[in-house]
């Protein structure tokens, strides 16, 4: 595995180049994509190093332990650092997602439950809030469409990260939310203090860069403006500010009636769309792909239930990892972290598996 590094290296030299040229800065797009795999190939690079010279000190010490029993005392420690720094190489090495380094636009919407379920689609919203605020990533409320009771019937958030590095991406992190997140908990409206269990529906979308990313052909759109309206239909705007795009090509239909202009809920809604169809394009580029990377813990399919939040015993329980922890409260304030950790681990270690395999 490690034959690759040599090539890796040598495109770390070239894009540190790259990166002292002036005008490189001068086209953003271009800058960022080469300082996102410049930070990913240094992270290689300063493993490699910390690797080859646990070697030469480790080939140092059995060398001198022939003459000095001190040095001899050095070598399980070194041996031990040795297999340490080689995993974490070998880790690094792992072809990476493209988009880890992107930002993300994520889609909540209530699921079967009613009422409860657009409860905890709000409670779902302030954890990933929450979780985001922790890592020093922005967020964006871009639309929302309340429930009677303050919830939510979906509700649509840009997440911005805060570091060139892939590996700290948003994308890194959060694409493993999409799908089915099932709650057990007394509703509010539950007299007789009954367990009831609902879903909530989680989409995550990779943020399209620029909009050259995608292409979207103006005559391809369908764009209709209507008046915004909030819960039970009680008019909140005396203008038709509401946008509703449709994409002809694709069926993909955005509304957005969060901003109180026109053009403000049309670039929101662009936004969205960008999003929703760069992930169309990668869904079917996967499907046709015989030998495609897929993940064994993200998978396209938006139904699959992924995880279990059961109030009464504070449990949260992630399906596909087999993560199990009794700190629900922390998590619903954001505290995501091992349930987030324990999905990359165990995606790295199903794509280690395929490395091996081949």
């Amino acid at each position: 595995m490690f034959e690759s590094v040599k090539v890796l290296l040598d495109e770390h030299e070239d894009l540190q180049e790259q990166l002292a040229d002036p005008a490189v800065h001068a086209d953003a797009a271009r800058a960022k994509k080469i300082n996102r795999r410049y930070a990913e190939l240094s992270q290689i690079k300063s493993a490699y190093e910390r690797w080859t010279q646990l070697g030469d000190d480790l080939e140092a010490a059995r060398e001198l332990a022939k003459d000095d029993e001190a040095f001899a005392e050095e070598v399980p420690q070194l041996e031990e650092q040795l297999q340490t720094a080689q995993e974490k190489l070998r880790r690094l090495l792992i072809p990476r997602d493209p988009d880890d380094g992107r930002d993300v636009i994520m889609e909540i919407k209530g699921g079967e439950g009613g009422a409860e379920s657009a409860l905890f689609a709000a409670d779902l919203l302030r954890m990933y809030t929450h979780y985001a605020e922790s890592r020093g990533w922005k967020t964006e409320l871009l639309d929302f469409t309340d429930s009677d009771l303050g919830g939510y019937k979906d509700v649509q958030l840009a997440i911005k990260g805060n570091s060139p590095d892939p590996s700290q991406g948003v994308w890194a992190h959060l694409k493993y939310e999409g799908g089915v997140h099932r709650v057990q908990r007394v509703p509010v409206t539950e007299s007789q203090g009954r367990i009831h269990t609902s879903t909530t529906g989680v989409l995550v979308f990779p943020e399209v860069d620029e909009p050259e990313e995608v292409e979207i052909n103006q005559n391809d759109l369908k764009i209709d403006v209507y008046r915004s309206s909030g819960p039970g239909g009680q008019s909140v705007n005396t203008t038709d500010s509401a946008v509703r795009i449709t994409h002809l090509p694709t069926g993909i239909v955005v509304s957005m009636q969060n901003e109180k202009s026109q053009l403000q809920n049309r670039e929101a809604g662009m936004r969205v769309l960008r999003a929703r169809i760069l992930a169309r394009q990668q869904e079917e580029q996967a499907a046709v792909a015989s030998d495609a990377r897929k993940s064994q813990i993200r998978t396209m399919d938006r139904s699959e239930r992924i995880r279990t939040y059961n109030f009464p015993e504070n449990r949260v329980a992630d399906h596909r990892t087999g993560y199990k922890s009794y700190n629900l409260d922390q998590v619903m304030n954001g505290a995501l972290g091992p349930l987030i950790e324990s999905a990359i681990q165990a995606d790295e270690e199903a794509r280690l598996a395929h490395i091996g395999d081949q």
